[in-house]
């Protein structure tokens, strides 16, 4: 756990119950000026290609993140976000490209800026945002899936997604071609907490249940070693990576 004024912070991976490797990344730290930035990455490509790039993706954000002195404005973090997103792209695909051992290597990434009154939510991939918003839980991102793209078209229905065999196969990710388009929103910040998550978690334990976690009075290291806690004991069937803040109310 770290702390700053502006609250407490969070990041854990774990292994799961069935894949033998790690392939998911997760950050949670600060900078000079006292910004946060949670993130978390869920690699692909197997054993050597999804946990190196996932690895790269998640150091070369939070080097430029630590380089990076303050942010005057929203519009300028969100060009400093698309900036740094493309270079990952651009590193990991160049990577891939150029040494057959990482071909085809490739992961998610979702990263979020605490900014002074702003939550500026990044993501490329399925991995998700949520934030905890009268006593309900609010996704802050989209999965950039087939599925969802089937369901926001009214192809299929909300209760289809679960079940298709094709329900992974993603239609953005880092470093599967040499551009890519990152989808950045805007959120104001009322201090509510904020989870990021790869797809071993929320594949493995409901919303109701991920709410209930993060509104106990546990320390935030337990609500996150809960929610992977949980997960597990539901399957564990894919790697788990969460980062975590929540406000200090009384310090």
């Amino acid at each position: 756990m770290k702390k700053n004024s502006k609250g407490l912070f969070f990041a854990k991976i774990d292994r799961g119950r069935v894949r033998v490797t790690n392939e998911d990344q997760a950050a949670a730290l600060t900078n000079s000026n006292g910004d946060i930035l949670l993130a978390v990455c869920d690699g692909m490509g197997g054993h050597q290609k999804g946990d190196y790039a996932s690895r790269l993706a998640i150091n070369m954000l939070q080097e430029a993140f630590r380089n990076k002195k303050s942010f005057k404005f929203i519009f300028l973090a969100k060009i400093w976000l698309k900036n740094v997103i493309n270079e990952i792209n651009k590193t990991i695909y160049s990577e891939g490209f150029n040494n057959e051992d990482y071909k085809d290597m490739g992961t998610t990434l979702i990263c979020c800026l605490l900014i002074k009154e702003s939550l500026i939510v990044a993501n490329v991939g399925d991995s998700r945002a949520y934030n905890v918003r009268y006593d309900s839980l609010k996704r802050l991102s989209e999965d950039q899936t087939y599925v969802n793209y089937l369901y926001r078209t009214g192809q299929i229905s909300i209760d289809e997604i679960k079940t298709r065999i094709d329900r992974h196969v993603l239609m953005n990710a880092i470093g599967i071609c040499p551009h890519v388009d990152a989808d950045i929103r805007v959120y104001p910040n009322i201090g509510n907490p904020v989870l990021l998550c790869s797809d071993g978690l929320y594949n493995n334990i409901s919303e109701r249940e991920i709410l209930m976690i993060l509104k106990s009075d546990d320390r935030i290291e337990s609500k996150v070693e809960t929610l992977i806690n949980v997960a597990n004991s539901n399957g564990g069937s894919d790697n788990i990576a969460i980062s975590y803040w929540e406000r200090i109310d009384n310090d």
